[in-house]
């Protein structure tokens, strides 16, 4: 870039333009670095050699070459702050300096994933709980469960409805005299309230068995029956038109076959384990294809999920 000037002075010293240059560029502030260059090139080639012999070098420092290079190192020492390249080197790897900057971005990436993923599980609770009520509330306007029962229960108490609200119940509509279906809904029954007992955060689940023939199932047929099964279990039964009007109520077929020669019969009816809500409210129901593990695990969903609509 310099593009050196040679004059030769009387005494035969080789001056450079590049050292007068040096010189200005060393002792003056940048701006003035321009007008004064270009000034004293003109001067250089305008003047004879002998008006050379003025410039004189430090003692010392003949050379020009040197001065030159004393000059530059200098100018760049002096104004390096005026420079536009680098003139710092960035931390070493492995020193503090880079390790605080590591666990700053470190810090921030956290932070900044952490903001999206809580805002992320917030929007998607929102959603779940906004759904589960649109879904109660459709269940509330479904026609099954909605109505009361009056019936006696296997100790010849009167039990209706409300006692059980609060209360997550399973009902099962079935005889006594049914020779394996219902033993076998009722063994199942038993065994999905059991798996649930396990689970000592979730609440106990009240199982019911509403006889659908209760010319047969009175009181103490009921109490003979249930004691084969869960401990908690409880039968209720009751005059034909309450009987009619529970499983009416929950929308359960039940028809006896005709009697044979003892006077035996059986009772097609419907084959369905019903889950019914706190609120009373019917939510699910599990047919014959689904084991004890499946509903076990349905109604844990089912409690996990659950939003009471009503505090009485």
């Amino acid at each position: 870039m310099l593009g050196f000037l040679r004059l030769r002075c009387p005494d035969h010293h080789m001056v450079t333009w590049c050292v007068l240059r040096s010189s200005i560029q060393a002792s003056l502030p940048p701006f003035q670095h321009t007008h004064l260059t270009q000034t004293a090139h003109l001067c250089l080639r305008a003047a004879p050699p002998s008006g050379l012999s003025r410039l004189r070098l430090p003692e010392g420092q003949r050379d020009p070459t040197l001065l030159r290079d004393h000059l530059t190192v200098q100018r760049r020492s002096q104004y390096a702050p005026y420079s536009q390249g680098p003139t710092q080197q960035g931390p070493k790897p492995g020193s503090a300096t880079a390790k605080y900057r590591l666990q700053t971005r470190l810090a921030v990436t956290v932070l900044f994933g952490a903001g999206i993923l809580g805002t992320w599980w917030y929007v998607r609770k929102e959603k779940q709980d906004k759904l589960q009520r649109e879904r109660i509330e459709q269940l509330r306007k479904v026609a099954i469960g909605q109505g009361d029962f009056s019936l006696l229960d296997h100790t010849g108490q009167r039990r209706t409805k409300s006692d059980f609200l609060g209360s997550w119940t399973l009902l099962y509509f079935g005889f006594t005299h049914c020779p394996d279906i219902c033993p076998e809904e009722l063994d199942k029954l038993t065994s999905v309230v059991t798996i649930l007992d396990e689970d000592a955060s979730l609440p106990r689940v009240q199982p019911l068995f509403f006889t659908v023939d209760p010319e047969r199932d009175d009181v103490v047929a009921m109490q003979k029956y249930v004691k084969d099964f869960h401990p908690r279990l409880i039968g209720l039964t009751g005059t034909p038109d309450e009987i009619k009007l529970a499983g009416r109520d929950y929308r359960v077929y039940a028809s006896a076959g005709p009697k044979d020669e003892d006077g035996d019969y059986i009772v097609d009816h419907t084959i369905l384990i019903y889950l019914v809500n706190p609120d009373g409210l019917f939510l699910d129901y599990y047919n014959r294809m689904k084991d004890d593990k499946q509903i076990a695990e349905s109604i844990r969903n089912h409690m996990k999920n659950f939003v009471r609509l009503f505090t009485d």
